[in-house]
């Protein structure tokens, strides 16, 4: 609107008062309603000479103001109520929380991120397969030994022949 400073400057107070009004006076939404309409009236060219202190706007900066503080003040009035009148709860602003770490193997695979996977979804998707157990080792070390007998045996015999 190429509002002048001291525009500027009316323009926020009467935003203030507004929000004073709601804030500390409780002023219903009908009440600031009419008190705003009480207050662009005294812009009206009647009442130019009487008041000086809201005389600065014209009638079309008058009907941009309304316009705007309907668009912005009042179409969330009851936003600004409960901003203002409602008790609010604390606000958490911080959680603990148990995070498992896998030991670190030393298999070419990483570990997981310490801060953001649980060792379930690590040891369901990411961890290599298991290795063999010393059991099975055991084993397959028998019937290697076995078959290494067995082929050993056959060389002698072959040599023998």
């Amino acid at each position: 609107m190429d509002f002048s400073v001291l525009q500027y400057s009316k323009f926020m107070t009467l935003l203030d008062v507004l929000l004073h009004n709601l804030r500390a006076l409780h002023m219903s939404l009908k009440d600031s309603l009419q008190w705003l309409g009480e207050v662009m009236a005294e812009i009206g060219p009647a009442h130019l000479q009487k008041h000086k202190k809201w005389s600065i706007f014209d009638i079309k900066q008058a009907n941009a103001i309304t316009d705007y503080l309907k668009i912005s003040l009042f179409q969330h009035y009851k936003l600004y109520e409960f901003l203002f009148y409602s008790s609010r709860k604390e606000i958490v602003i911080g959680a603990e929380q148990m995070i498992e770490v896998v030991k670190s193997s030393g298999d070419l695979f990483p570990n997981p991120l310490e801060e953001g996977i649980s060792f379930d979804i690590y040891s369901t998707f990411i961890e290599p397969p298991p290795t063999l157990d010393t059991e099975m080792k055991a084993e397959i070390n028998e019937k290697l030994q076995i078959q290494e007998e067995a082929f050993n045996a056959r060389i002698e015999k072959l040599k023998k022949a």
